[in-house]
């Protein structure tokens, strides 16, 4: 296994994972999603952490798209396990419990373009460019590009880009609604990191149950609606709920505490 493909920074109550392979565009191979995969399933529930960053290293590319050399020798049967590890990754962090940002610092291709959907929120400097340009290869998405694509810019222009393989640029993006925010070049981590500093004032446990109502509007064996009562009950009977009125009542920030 390659060392150092994920660096690990941790900044007061957040922490920024830089993908690390800049000789090869950040490219997610075997590697980085294990190191991905062991970050986020030892972090699950713990709520000692506010928010996680991912990013790319280099200017050039947040993720540059799947290691095609991975993919060279598999046959159909490995195929499918590939692209079903990958999604089950993925899954883990659209619906780990607290906000996740994509800081996209560059080209965000394919796996790389999967890779910040999956994630909650999405900063791009104005130089990014998204695609997924599997057809390119014969290829379909493998990651859950298909179907995050849809979700986030809808039927109409998902196909397009699915299709043709073009690139967008982030003003395309911001306006399709696939990039939550467009800023300066070297500026997306701290733009990140803004946003999960105000998230951070917030009950952490309301806000880990809002990122799984959103997601139970895409999963067709929840009821979202049914999820939505059951958790406005269990944060409503919550510590931090009866904190949040004190400090209401008594025009003072609250101090949650994730109970």
């Amino acid at each position: 296994m390659q060392d150092n493909v994920l660096l690990i920074e941790r900044k007061d109550q957040f922490y920024i994972l830089t993908i690390n392979r800049p000789d090869a565009l950040n490219a997610l191979n075997n590697d980085v999603f294990h190191a991905l995969d062991t970050f986020f399933t030892r972090l699950y529930k713990d709520y000692t952490i506010k928010g996680i960053v991912i990013t790319g290293s280099g200017s050039k590319a947040f993720v540059a798209g799947a290691d095609i050399k991975e993919f060279a020798s598999l046959d159909e049967t490995q195929g499918r396990m590939l692209s079903k590890k990958g999604q089950d990754i993925l899954f883990k962090i659209e619906r780990f419990h607290v906000p996740v940002i994509a800081a996209v610092n560059g080209f965000a291709l394919g796996g790389g373009c999967e890779l910040a959907m999956a994630c909650h929120m999405r900063v791009a400097g104005n130089h990014a460019k998204f695609g997924q340009p599997e057809v390119n290869l014969g290829l379909v998405p493998g990651y859950g590009g298909s179907q995050r694509l849809i979700q986030l810019i809808g039927k109409g222009r998902a196909l397009e880009l699915l299709l043709t393989a073009d690139m967008i640029d982030a003003t395309t993006a911001h306006q399709s609604g696939l990039v939550n925010h467009m800023v300066e070049p070297g500026q997306e981590v701290n733009k990140s990191l803004e946003i999960l500093s105000k998230i951070a004032t917030k009950g952490p446990l309301a806000v880990s149950q809002c990122i799984g109502l959103v997601n139970a509007y895409y999963d067709k064996d929840v009821d979202g609606f049914e999820q939505e009562y059951n958790d406005f009950g269990s944060t409503l009977g919550s510590e931090d709920a009866k904190e949040g009125a004190r400090a209401f009542v008594e025009k003072r920030k609250p101090e949650f505490k994730a109970q």
